[in-house]
């Protein structure tokens, strides 16, 4: 007797169930498509750099004593040579001067040695003196010579402090504010006087990865194709320095810690208008002729670190108005992709993608894999000129390889 009424109340439920209205179904985000192309780009890696002094000192007193004289204006160029600095000269020079009449005294000993010697040898040779005096003379002799070649050396001391107090300029280049002024007491080896530094041409260095050690040494060795524009820097108000630079110097060791090591190019400085331990963006021509496959930057998704894009997948989904039909559609499918050198406003894929894969140029925001999409109108603000691509594929061809865009 209660069996009806079970499958009269299943029978309720399900009439309910099956009169509850559906979650209307989410409608296709409209999106443009952007057919990745391979293309030949020009770009430049670009590295930060310091310049540095090819060659550079710091100035230090040989003697002690008060600086008496500056004979330089500061931070401006000077010549090999170049008077810059006099410590106090009259105890050196009063040094000189004795050390000279000590001399003069030594070789007038000699002299009257030599003659007592000569005068005894030949008295001997007569039997005519004891063997003992010609000995004596002979031996006063050697200690004349002996007091000569002390005295010169004293002499050559003395003239030696005499010139340490006066600081030259050992190479021509640009001499820095001083750290003395007139009057200061100055100590041997310890007291900085001034730096000076040459300043063309100038050096640029940088670290590069040991990866790129080979390519590096090719451009040093001139095995690749040379190119005019092959080292340049950016300056910090970032005008690009007129001159180019060629490459000088690898380090002789990778850094173990880092796996880096350091390289430097040379550039022309006929202006002095850079200066050591200026920092800078050093900027190396790419070489590679071999087409890229670039797309615009906006198309591309961080995320945690890694990078993705939007592929456009041809698929079939349920129709919403007869659950027994299907009609074609198109889906957002998240891939991950390697990024390369970025040339704005786009950016090279160096893995991840094929050439004629379609990805979504915009809207990429609001995207999830399995969204379905639709190639509509532009979303506001999205206009395909600006960033040089168009969104059946096309490019600003001539923005992207123009070499100043970098």
């Amino acid at each position: 007797m209660k069996i009806p009424h079970i499958t009269l109340l299943t029978g309720c439920t399900l009439l309910v169930c099956c009169s509850r209205p559906q979650a209307p179904k989410t409608p296709a985000v409209p999106v443009n498509l952007f057919t990745v192309k391979a293309q030949t780009v020009l770009y430049y890696d670009k590295y930060p750099a310091n310049t540095v002094a090819l060659n550079q000192v710091d100035l230090r007193p040989e003697v002690q004593g008060y600086i008496t004289d500056i004979t330089f204006t500061e931070g401006t160029h000077v010549h090999k040579g170049q008077e810059l600095y006099k410590i106090d000269q009259r105890l050196f020079q009063d040094a000189y001067d004795q050390a000279k009449a000590n001399l003069e005294v030594a070789k007038g000993n000699q002299t009257m040695t030599q003659q007592d010697a000569d005068r005894y040898t030949y008295l001997n040779s007569q039997d005519a003196v004891a063997k003992q005096t010609l000995d004596h003379a002979v031996i006063a002799l050697e200690q004349a010579k002996n007091s000569v070649k002390a005295a010169e050396q004293a002499l050559k001391i003395a003239e030696t402090n005499l010139t340490y107090s006066v600081i030259s300029a050992p190479f021509d280049g640009t001499i820095g504010i001083s750290q003395v002024r007139l009057g200061n007491m100055v100590s041997v080896g310890q007291t900085v006087l001034n730096t000076i530094s040459t300043d063309d041409p100038m050096g640029v260095d940088f670290l590069i990865s040991e990866k790129q050690l080979q390519h590096f040494e090719e451009l040093k060795d001139a095995k690749a194709q040379p190119v005019d524009s092959l080292f340049s820097i950016i300056l910090p108000n970032n005008s690009v320095y007129p001159y180019m630079g060629k490459i000088s110097i690898i380090d002789r060791a990778v850094d173990p810690q880092t796996g880096t090591i350091r390289v430097r190019v040379v550039f022309p400085n006929p202006d002095f208008s850079l200066k050591p331990g200026l920092s800078c963006v050093l900027r190396v021509h790419n070489l590679d002729t071999q087409p890229e496959l670039v797309v615009p930057s906006k198309a591309v998704v961080e995320l945690m670190g890694e990078y993705f894009v939007y592929v456009a997948k041809d698929t079939l989904a349920r129709d919403p108005k007869d659950s027994t039909k299907t009609n074609p559609a198109t889906i957002a499918i998240q891939k991950k992709v390697q990024l390369g050198q970025t040339v704005p406003p786009n950016v090279i894929i160096k893995g991840g993608l094929a050439e004629g894969t379609r990805i979504v140029l915009d809207g990429v925001q609001s995207l999830h894999t399995g969204t379905i999409i639709s190639v509509g109108p532009k979303p506001d603000g999205a206009k395909g000129g600006k960033d040089g691509m168009s969104s059946d594929g096309g490019s600003s061809r001539k923005d992207s390889t123009k070499k100043g865009t970098l």
